[in-house]
């Protein structure tokens, strides 16, 4: 039953990977990958409204939720996610399943793809187009890069406990912070992204997941690299999310010209959905997008139909 799930740990060099899991162990396997600060609990209402034959795994990347920190000295640079996917699908020993994110988590999964197309057989992304946005001007660029460093180094320097909140002022702050949360959204958010102290409750996630490094591509590379994977691709927008044109300023052109390339070059061979909703419609309205996702992951020829 759907409405049921299990925790699982795989051990890493540096602590765990944790996660949790929905369904009968022998369905057909899908890995669920969360967004940025977010954790495994944005699919909970969700997956209950999927296909029951599948076998549903949402992890915590490190540094997120339930997982292990990575060590000290550290930083979070975005390769090592798409190394927690595969490290991941080797303790269940995947050798090909299906790929659902949400936005950070939808990146991982795209270049999760990329690197091991043999191993995925359909993607999902959600508020996602499969790629991070990075700077395409040098400039920017390398004052990116240089901020991850500075910021390492600064917080390695202030070494900061965590601050206790209470759970209303908890939860006060994380809506703050992400404006398309709903309450009932950001309190399941918080059941695995806070730990009860004396004090109060403490975010489990490391703040050093704040100057990760970034990989970004060229729209002529993203375009490229989605034909490795053409025809099992389904991408789903929210009409009041983070990637709709006509709501994007001028710095997100990239975006723009990204939907404007796929919906030329693969317009056959990717299914691009927009539907009513915030960035979190998976977690505030899941029905919005369950009967979509579920024709998806059931279907035998995935090929789009725009």
């Amino acid at each position: 039953i759907l409405d049921m799930f299990s925790e699982l740990k795989f051990p890493v060099p540096w602590g765990h990977v944790a996660a949790k899991a929905w369904g009968p162990s022998e369905g057909h396997p899908v890995l669920c990958l969360h967004g940025w600060l977010d954790n495994a609990n944005t699919f909970d209402k969700l997956i209950p409204l999927l296909p029951r034959g599948c076998y549903y795994v949402a992890m915590d990347f490190s540094g997120h939720g339930l997982s292990s920190h990575r060590p000290a000295g550290s930083p979070y640079y975005f390769l090592d996610y798409v190394s927690d996917v595969r490290r991941v699908a080797a303790a269940l020993q995947w050798r090909r399943f299906t790929l659902m994110g949400h936005s950070m988590g939808g990146s991982v999964a795209g270049m999760f793809c990329f690197l091991y197309p043999e191993m995925v057989d359909k993607l999902i992304l959600l508020e996602n187009l499969g790629f991070l946005l990075g700077p395409e001007d040098t400039e920017e660029w390398l004052k990116s890069e240089r901020m991850v460093i500075d910021r390492l180094l600064s917080l390695e320097a202030k070494q900061q406990t965590p601050k206790a909140r209470s759970p209303e002022a908890a939860l006060q702050r994380l809506l703050e912070a992400n404006r398309h949360l709903t309450a009932e959204g950001g309190a399941i958010l918080l059941q695995r992204g806070a730990t009860e102290t004396p004090a109060g409750l403490v975010y489990n996630r490391d703040m050093r997941v704040r100057t990760q490094s970034r990989k970004s591509f060229t729209v002529e590379q993203c375009v490229k690299l989605l034909q490795k994977i053409q025809d099992r691709v389904l991408i789903i927008v929210a009409q009041d999310g983070l990637l709709v044109p006509h709501k994007l300023d001028n710095r997100n052109h990239f975006v723009k010209a990204l939907r404007e390339a796929f919906e030329s070059t693969l317009k056959e061979h990717i299914q691009l959905v927009e539907v009513p909703g915030s960035h979190f419609v998976h977690l505030n309205e899941p029905d919005v997008v369950s009967g979509i996702i579920s024709n998806f992951l059931t279907a035998q020829n995935t090929k789009a139909r725009l």
